[in-house]
């Protein structure tokens, strides 16, 4: 079974992929391919965030056209979308 959301926590931000929604664009693997890819399902699952920068992460998270991919500042304040 497939994981309804997947979670991570990186450079002060949250970030939250929805399973449920995401249709396997790759619009947020193909600008960050490090941080982003998609799985055997096609959907959108991490890579390794924490290794591209906070600016990068959040044009890669916003790239997603159907907002399946949000994304929460330390104060809970919505970045993305």
């Amino acid at each position: 079974m497939t994981a309804e959301f997947l979670e991570r926590t990186v450079h002060g931000l949250n970030v939250r992929i929805d399973r449920q929604i995401c249709v396997g664009f790759g619009d947020c693997a193909k600008e960050a391919p490090e941080a982003f890819e998609l799985d055997a399902d096609g959907l959108a699952v991490f890579v390794a965030p924490e290794r591209v920068e906070r600016d990068l992460l959040l044009r890669a998270c916003a790239a997603c056209p159907v907002d399946a991919i949000l994304v929460w500042g330390e104060d809970g304040a919505s970045l993305v979308p």
